[in-house]
């Protein structure tokens, strides 16, 4: 009897068959938040575009628009 690899049986702890990890909840901006960027630093929420598609951060040396999602940006 041979089996093929679709039909052997998979084990509940292994880790090739954990679910597709949920995505974070994204994080909604409005203006005058105070945020936290990786790269650019700290800043503060001048306008937001949309339905939150991007924000418009004033960092002390440079104006930033960061569109969604916003990974690198942290809501203080």
């Amino acid at each position: 009897m041979t089996m093929s690899a679709g039909s052997r049986r998979q084990l509940a702890t292994s880790p090739f068959n954990r679910p597709a990890p949920e995505a974070p909840p994204v994080e909604l901006y409005a203006v005058g938040d105070r945020v936290s960027h990786d790269q650019f630093g700290l800043g503060r929420v001048l306008a937001v575009e949309g339905d939150n598609a991007a924000v418009l951060v004033d960092f002390a040396s440079r104006h930033g628009r960061i569109v969604n999602p916003f990974t690198k940006l942290t809501k203080l």
